[in-house]
């Protein structure tokens, strides 16, 4: 009798975890490109259209103070990824491996020379989010951009916690939406495409006016296209089981190519313009307004081919679907952010959104759609930020939170529960001369320069001001000394000597 009741006993157990597996959420978190907070019909976008992510927005919720992990597209997927802030996380900067290898030869470099393409690897104990969600049962895969190690090292996603990878191993290479090949998994997936050099420019007996004159600049298989596709049948094969899919899309990152059924539609919606001739680097474009405008609305079409694909399955019901942006507008490559007012109520020109921790270079928009969790068409102040993506999804998922995570899981927040929150968010990015920032409250502390010499510091009450023009460290400096040394106890040196900034490290 013991025997038998230790064996039924064993066997509910065992029966609860498997119906425990069955009940957990999928989890699928789409990462736009350099999408500013303002670009998105939900966040206020009057020219492009965002139909599918709106109702994203409409069936779930969404975050209007929700932060990017950094400036720049590697750090801020090494902070989403690893839970630690940019003062704690390994990468800071977007730091290539190729050396001297320039954008004329780039792309046939690679092809020869593997060894050259990539961005800094992570080491061999910086745990990420996919590999904490394997020891839970759920499988795991992944589309888009990499930007987190090189070709030939052991930081790429199958080696990171990925089941499966379609995609960019190099930031780079993904500077073209026509690319030579993709990996998939681990070994290069070669596609109907020329090879161009990433500096091509229009010569000069070419017509600025004429479209044909812009015809080399595009192929044949656009690589969003192949990414989707590997996607949808990844989920239609592991849909029977727990999963996790990270869906790091480049778009709407310059250069500006995009499908042309699109770009007529907006041809047609905005008129003539003025073409782009590469003026500010990537390839020309004959309409860039229009084809950054067909960029995004393209992805808001895959969004949505995604989400009736999840209904068709009948797993749509039990998926959480988180939507951002890796940070805030680019300035360059013939995008035009003032004219989309591409950071909403935030600065967006140059030295305000990509590339600066300005609330325009940082603050993304964010929404989370889970259906019987979270309360449909609802919005949130919560005040969050990449780090806390990897406890929340924990959190959700029954995984024990990592100690050494910066976050806070705002799953109170989705489900409508009473939240804990941070004292403060903190940011550093080494690159433009040197930045931190600290939001604190309602406050916000920059300090820049931090390798030059000359400190510049502000600070900004943005419950007054989001587009911080005014300092108002003068008529608040014990504040300001405060939170300053706050910001000192969050900075730690980073192992590489890039990362560093002479007026917060120690040499």
């Amino acid at each position: 009798m013991l025997s038998l009741f230790a064996m039924l006993s064993c066997f509910n157990v065992n029966a609860k975890r498997k119906e425990s597996k069955r009940n957990q959420p999928n989890i699928i978190y789409i990462l736009a490109d350099d999408l500013g907070y303002g670009e998105l019909g939900c966040y206020g976008q009057k020219q492009i259209e965002t139909p599918n992510i709106d109702q994203l927005a409409k069936d779930g919720m969404r975050f209007t103070q929700h932060y990017a992990g950094s400036a720049v597209c590697a750090p801020s997927r090494c902070v989403l990824l690893s839970g630690q802030h940019s003062g704690h996380a390994y990468i800071r900067g977007n730091y290539p491996v190729s050396g001297g290898v320039d954008g004329k030869s780039y792309m046939q470099s690679v092809l020869v020379d593997p060894f050259v393409e990539g961005q800094k690897p992570l080491p061999s104990n910086v745990k990420l989010l996919p590999a904490y969600l394997k020891e839970q049962g759920y499988h795991t895969g992944m589309i888009g951009k990499w930007g987190l190690g090189s070709a030939m090292s052991e930081s790429i996603p199958t080696k990171k916690g990925f089941d499966f990878f379609c995609g960019y191993i190099c930031q780079k290479v993904a500077h073209t939406y026509y690319p030579p090949y993709l990996y998939l998994n681990e070994k290069r997936l070669l596609l109907d495409n020329d090879t161009l050099n990433l500096s091509l420019r229009l010569p000069k007996e070419n017509d600025p006016l004429d479209l044909e004159s812009y015809d080399k600049f595009s192929s044949n298989s656009y690589s969003p296209d192949v990414m989707s596709l590997k996607m949808r049948k990844w989920i239609s094969e592991n849909g029977k089981h727990p999963f996790f899919f990270y869906w790091a899309t480049p778009l709407p990152h310059v250069a500006l190519q995009a499908p042309k059924r699109w770009i007529d539609y907006y041809v047609n919606k905005f008129g003539d313009e003025k073409p782009y001739l590469a003026q500010r680097g990537y390839y020309p474009c004959r309409y860039p307004h229009a084809t950054y405008a067909a960029m995004i609305s393209y992805l808001d079409e895959q969004v949505g081919l995604l989400v009736k694909q999840l209904k068709e399955m009948g797993v749509y019901d039990n998926t959480l679907i988180i939507f951002s942006s890796d940070n805030g507008p680019s300035f360059n490559g013939g995008t035009d952010s003032p004219y989309f007012n591409s950071a909403g109520i935030f600065n967006e020109s140059m030295g305000w959104g990509k590339c600066s921790i300005h609330e325009g270079g940082v603050r993304v928009p964010m929404i989370a759609c889970w259906p019987n969790h979270i309360k449909k068409g609802t919005t949130t102040g919560h005040i969050s930020a990449f780090w806390d993506v990897l406890p929340t999804i924990c959190q959700i998922t029954g995984k024990k939170i990592p100690q050494n995570t910066d976050g806070i899981s705002f799953y109170n927040t989705l489900v409508g529960k009473k939240q804990l929150k941070h004292e403060f968010l903190y940011w550093e990015y080494p690159d433009r001369d040197g930045q931190q920032a600290m939001r604190y409250g309602k406050w916000k502390l920059i300090r820049k320069n931090l390798r030059k010499g000359k400190v510049q510091e502000a600070l900004y009450d943005l419950s007054k001001d989001p587009q911080e023009q005014n300092d108002v460290k003068r008529e608040n400096l014990l504040l300001f000394e405060y939170i300053k040394e706050r910001m000192n106890k969050e900075h730690r040196r980073s192992d590489l000597a890039r990362f560093r900034m002479s007026q917060v490290d120690k040499e």
